[in-house]
């Protein structure tokens, strides 16, 4: 496991780390799991699984894209009624960290961070902040210039989110389907 980082967020630790193929199935329910993703995203047949196992492969084996888990050690309901309570781990965020290099401002190095996600019963807690955080910082340690995200125009509490953290909403961004 290759952990990054321990976010201390009381009696419930996140460990950020590099996301590992068996950790897709959790990633595509984070991403189904609001009101776009659910529109788009989700596992329905084993043709989609495989595709989401595909992007992960590709993402895994550039060193230009890191995607990152948190995991927590959470108790479930099955454990609690265990003789002997064991907690169990489980994904409750994630996050895409893309490292883009380019000629504009003097050849400047980008990190775009992309898909974040965190799971409801973790909002508020200051996970999403703390994942922000240790992004930029991973940024700054790679050497980048600036660091910046989309946001659906839709959600109006992720850009006061972004906004509390500093971003700026500089540019008009666009997409084409294809």
């Amino acid at each position: 496991m290759d952990v990054l980082t321990v976010l201390p967020l009381g009696s419930s630790p996140v460990t950020l780390r590099r996301a590992a193929e068996p950790d897709v199935p959790a990633i595509v329910r984070l991403l189904a799991a609001d009101q776009l993703g659910a529109t788009r995203d989700g596992v329905n047949a084993p043709e989609d699984l495989a595709a989401y196992q595909r992007a992960f492969r590709a993402i895994d084996a550039d060193p230009a894209h890191l995607l990152v888990v948190g995991d927590a050690v959470l108790q479930t309901p099955e454990c609690a009624t265990a003789p002997q309570t064991q907690a169990q781990s489980h994904v409750v965020a994630t996050m895409q960290l893309s490292f883009l290099p380019g000629l504009a401002r003097r050849g400047a190095l980008r990190a775009q961070i992309e898909a974040v996600r965190v799971r409801d019963d973790f909002r508020g807690s200051g996970l999403g902040s703390a994942m922000f955080a240790w992004a930029i910082d991973e940024a700054r340690r790679r050497g980048c210039a600036l660091v910046q995200l989309t946001t659906d125009k839709s959600r109006a509490s992720a850009h006061r989110f972004y906004e509390r953290l500093g971003f700026v909403a500089s540019h008009e961004g666009m997409k084409l389907t294809l």
